[in-house]
């Protein structure tokens, strides 16, 4: 292609080191290149100014000035003022992942830099993750699968089982972000009752079956409480020790938000001895203490930070990144913006 009439925007991958090796398929690569005019292995992971007496501009330096986009994942380096002044063509950036507060920066929104990510495609695994402990919660997975393994031998079920089943289970789930409606799509073909409790989500908008409640009464009537809410100050310890001592006996609480809106000293009491179950893909700190309780008790399924996309999941994200970039290139709008507004209440 001729480079003088060669319209396609000038793009920089920006993302920490190995990133992008696990994000995109060979096939990707091809089609980012095919888009933009990039160079799909150059990576930034930082955006240095080039030292004083430098004979010129560092290549980093080079691609940043000309680029009209970024396509950034986890790791990319914050876009702060001094940066954007580097990069006087930049109308753009496309986040292959989800949250973008960690490189996202006020003087991107007042130099009008539009912003768009992925956060719908990585929804997808967490609410799948969730909708998986949701009803292996009910059917009592982790209780009977460990008394199977001690017992080796068999054992009569069906005398013991009159609390499990998940026929008309009542599910209650905490906050409607993108993940949390996806969780509700994917509860809709069973026999549950579902609550839900979401201050900005009104009457009209409840999804059909959906039951809108307070907090308090969530946890009192659900079998199974599972958090999906942002991190945000006013979110913080929102699942507290009132609210866990009116979940039910048996009750199972579902994290795979953040730890920090579990109030994790008030819950442990009720995990050690027995009264609820959870399943926590997060806890504060990420990483729990060595000699936490956390690690042993039998009600509790401990993962590290796995509900979202990993693996093969990477290149769902980098899927709708690349059509974000392709709608870019044809004059086209953004399919899923990003609203500095709206960023109080969202990841």
């Amino acid at each position: 292609m001729n480079p003088a009439t060669d319209n396609r925007p000038r793009l920089l991958l920006a993302m920490g080191p190995g990133v992008a090796d696990r994000l995109f398929t060979t096939a990707q690569r091809t089609r980012l290149a095919a888009l933009t005019r990039t160079d799909p292995a150059f990576v930034a992971h930082t955006f240095p100014a080039a030292p004083a007496g430098h004979p010129g501009p560092a290549p980093t330096d080079s691609a940043l000035a000309a680029a009209e986009l970024l396509l950034t994942c986890w790791g990319a380096p914050p876009l702060t003022a001094d940066v954007l002044d580097r990069a006087p063509r930049l109308k753009a950036v496309v986040h292959a992942a989800g949250s973008v507060k960690h490189h996202i920066t006020d003087a991107c929104w007042e130099r009008g830099i539009q912003v768009t990510s992925a956060a719908a495609a990585n929804a997808l695994p967490v609410a799948e993750y969730t909708l998986a402990a949701i009803l292996f919660a009910g059917k009592r997975v982790l209780r009977s699968a460990q008394e199977y393994a001690r017992l080796r031998a068999e054992q009569p079920w069906l005398a013991e089982s009159a609390d499990w089943g998940n026929y008309r289970r009542t599910v209650g789930i905490v906050g409607a972000s993108r993940i949390g409606r996806r969780v509700l799509d994917l509860l809709r073909p069973f026999d549950l009752e579902v609550l839900l409790h979401d201050p900005y989500v009104s009457a009209a908008e409840l999804p059909p079956g959906v039951e809108r409640v307070g907090l308090d009464e969530l946890c009192a009537r659900a079998s199974v409480v599972s958090v999906h809410a942002p991190q945000l100050p006013a979110t913080h310890r929102m699942i507290g020790a009132r609210q866990l001592a009116a979940m039910p006996d048996g009750a199972t609480l579902v994290n795979t938000a953040r730890g920090s809106l579990v109030d994790e000293a008030a819950l442990l009491p009720h995990l050690v001895s027995g009264r609820l179950h959870a399943v926590l893909d997060v806890t504060d700190p990420e990483l729990p203490d060595p000699g936490s309780p956390l690690w042993t008790l039998p009600n509790v399924l401990l993962t590290p930070h796995v509900a979202g996309s990993l693996g093969n999941e990477l290149h769902r994200m980098a899927d709708q990144a690349l059509a974000e970039v392709a709608r870019y290139a044809a004059g086209e709008p953004f399919a899923y913006p990003v609203h500095a507004a709206d960023l109080h209440r969202s990841a």
